[in-house]
């Protein structure tokens, strides 16, 4: 394989971003959810604390971890995790299976109590950030940005309104997993088919 950060045949012929063909799941997430358009609360707030389990770790981490995560934080529904408590923090620290950060678990909780607060919703104030110009489709990895005016911008946004850990990093990496930008390589398959394909949660 090549690797100048371009994209790369995968073994049934198809170009993809180098980085899905790492390990069998991150191909699954690559061709059926990355990118993909989330138009609602439940499906967004997921991908935001997906995003900010990942900050400081593997994404494939946070990949195998996921079943058991949506379980303990039942599914992800922002009105059941508004209403954990101290005791229910405590016990997700004492669970195994999960990624056992107090703060992080703490501003998952946090972001619940604030996603049902939002006046129109959180999927609606996430896509108000979106680039009022489509970027140029990225060649390589090296052409994919950490962060954007517009990732700052909605993470400020955010922090205002009292979520956690969504910096400017991890505001952009909500962007791309729920196609606000899409940062699929040129060359993969799957670039230009988020809005097409997408039908909120997966």
């Amino acid at each position: 394989m090549s690797d100048d950060g371009t994209a790369r045949q995968g073994p049934d012929g198809l170009r993809r971003c180098h980085w899905a063909l790492a390990t069998g799941d991150e191909l699954h997430y690559h061709d059926t959810e990355w990118g993909l358009s989330v138009r609602d609360d439940h499906g967004m707030f997921e991908r935001i604390a997906l995003e900010g389990f990942q900050a400081g770790l593997s994404w494939l981490l946070v990949l195998r971890k996921r079943a058991a995560l949506r379980e303990a934080f039942c599914g992800f529904a922002p009105v059941a995790v508004a209403r954990f408590g101290p005791g229910d923090i405590e016990r997700l620290l004492g669970d195994a299976r999960l990624i056992r950060s107090r703060p992080k678990i703490e501003a998952v909780v946090a972001n619940a109590r604030a996603t049902l607060e939002l006046s129109g919703g959180l999927a609606r104030l996430v896509w108000e950030y979106a680039p009022r110009d489509r970027p140029p489709a990225p060649r390589t990895v090296a052409d994919v940005p950490a962060s954007t005016p517009e990732s700052t911008a909605l993470a400020k946004a955010l922090k205002k309104r009292g979520f956690r850990f969504v910096g400017p990093t991890t505001a952009y990496a909500t962007m791309q997993a729920v196609g606000v930008v899409d940062d699929h390589l040129a060359d993969c398959f799957r670039r230009g088919t988020g809005d097409v394909t997408a039908r909120g949660r997966v």
